[in-house]
């Protein structure tokens, strides 16, 4: 098992150009911890960077809810989740959920580019809460 920290990389898809534009920018820094997303959102960031992004199932279909699970099993440190606030999402529940489960375990959750700037940032320079 690696001593590497995990970041999951989530985004709604009106936001995943700009996680993968950010995942590019930041590719540096996230080559330093092990790296999971959901579906298609992991293969673009992998395939625009080159970066092993470990690819859940797609959010509809379940990767939400097996994100949460890694959360509450302490296997996933913080989560990148670009997420779309103006477009209504028929798994709403599932997003709610996973947003739930990250502040019942204090795990940093980042929810647009400033944010997950800030978590990349503290991460490098602070560690991860565990």
């Amino acid at each position: 098992m690696s001593d590497k920290k995990t970041i999951a990389l989530i985004a709604h898809d009106n936001k995943k150009a700009e996680l993968v534009e950010w995942a590019m920018f930041r590719k540096s820094e996230l080559e330093k911890y092990n790296l999971c997303g959901t579906g298609t959102t992991s293969r673009r960031v992998s395939e625009a960077t080159g970066l092993d992004v470990h690819g859940f199932l797609s959010g509809p279909l379940g990767g939400d809810q097996q994100i949460g699970a890694h959360l509450a099993e302490g296997k996933i440190d913080a989560v990148i989740f670009f997420c779309d606030p103006l477009t209504a999402l028929p798994h709403d529940p599932d997003v709610r959920a996973l947003l739930r489960i990250a502040v019942v375990y204090d795990v940093p959750i980042a929810t647009n580019r400033a944010t997950a700037d800030c978590v990349l940032a503290a991460g490098i320079d602070l560690g991860f809460k565990n």
